[in-house]
């Protein structure tokens, strides 16, 4: 049977149930006081001797023969309402299910774009409708997203493999050429494109949260990734300063350590060609611990800054002369804070650099 039906014979039974209740009280009512046989009684001699006008009390055989067809007809009449005014209740209770069975069919078929748009008062189907909607759109941008992404990765991908082919056709074509100079660009563009394969399985991995959880302290990552890129901040003239207090999260280490090293990285590269500095600092709070990365360098417009997330983002504005990364590092930020449950916050500086706020919950 269809819901539709269920409802429909449900309201019909409670209908019915409380209508015999009803009737049956009535009956116990009357039973109360009326005898068990019935009664005649003849008036009273008036002055002429003639009886005036009797009585006659009905017994309960009477009472139910004049109480059980009228009791009999009620009952039909309650049913019959029951069965109808159930059908429309049950129609109209149901109707907001219908909408929404429909945009789940459409949803099916291919098509993200439909909302329910649920009118009416906030009840459990706006709430329903309302959730299905905010789902809708959040899988929306999630395809769109990673559609963008398959595309870009595409392009980047294809464009070491382009430089490889055209570099050993030149070769082919001009024997001549020197051999130690062509294995040398050969591997640069090979280099190029291991790095841009690493960084999408880690972005991939840092996606699907396919790690353990275990006690990290930011203030440890921070160290250990500050003496990793000590050669190349050196390199670069810029110097690196930690501070901070212990800050344990529930995480990976490898991924965490990941967002560090990206992110120094990254505050190392984008930096003032002399006496440019990178901080670092962690903080614990009652509920979030804290990863702060600050640098000196040029200034951001706040159009620059809502696009350094976005993979294989990489304007010129972003990049110095002789760094050319895949374009990946802080979109891998992003990803494995938010696999972590954790908020990544980018500020312009006033004075020009860039900082940048991770946020992780605090283990319980």
């Amino acid at each position: 049977m269809s819901v539709r039906l269920k409802l429909t014979l449900s309201y019909a039974g409670l209908l019915m149930i409380a209508g015999v209740l009803l009737l049956a009280a009535i009956w116990l009512f009357l039973l109360r006081y009326a005898p068990a046989e019935a009664i005649s009684l003849r008036g009273e001699l008036d002055e002429n001797g003639r009886h005036g006008p009797g009585y006659f009390i009905p017994g309960r055989l009477d009472l139910w023969r004049a109480f059980a067809p009228k009791a009999a007809v009620l009952a039909v009449f309650l049913l019959a309402l029951g069965l109808g005014g159930g059908w429309v209740l049950a129609g109209r209770m149901l109707a907001p299910v219908a909408q929404i069975t429909e945009a789940t069919r459409l949803v099916a078929e291919g098509s993200l774009s439909h909302r329910i748009r649920l009118p009416g008062r906030a009840d459990e189907y706006r709430e329903l409708a309302d959730a299905f909607d905010a789902m809708l759109a959040r899988l929306e941008a999630h395809v769109a997203e990673q559609r963008r992404f398959a595309a870009n990765a595409s392009h980047e991908l294809r464009t070491p493999l382009a430089i490889t082919q055209t570099m050993l056709e030149v070769a082919r074509n001009d024997p001549r050429q020197e051999v130690g100079e062509l294995v040398e660009r050969l591997y640069l563009v090979n280099a190029r494109a291991i790095d841009l394969t690493e960084a999408l399985l880690l972005l991939s991995r840092a996606d699907q949260r396919s790690f353990t959880h275990e006690p990290v302290d930011l203030s440890l990552l921070a160290e250990e990734a500050a003496e990793t890129l000590l050669p190349l901040a050196e390199q670069r003239g810029v110097e690196i300063r930690t501070a901070g207090d212990v800050a344990t999260a529930s995480g990976s280490y490898a991924l965490l350590l990941q967002v560090a090293v990206n992110l120094m990285h990254n505050a190392i590269v984008h930096n003032l060609a002399e006496g440019g500095t990178v901080d670092v600092a962690t903080g614990a709070g009652p509920e979030t611990v804290t990863l702060v990365v600050e640098n000196t360098g040029a200034r951001l417009t706040p159009q620059l800054l809502a696009t350094l997330t976005e993979p294989f983002e990489r304007g010129t504005r972003r990049i110095r002369a002789d760094h050319a990364g895949v374009g990946l590092g802080l979109a891998i930020v992003k990803s494995i804070v938010h696999a972590h449950d954790g908020s990544l916050l980018l500020e312009a500086r006033p004075e020009g650099g860039l900082r940048v706020t991770v946020a992780l919950p605090a283990p319980s």
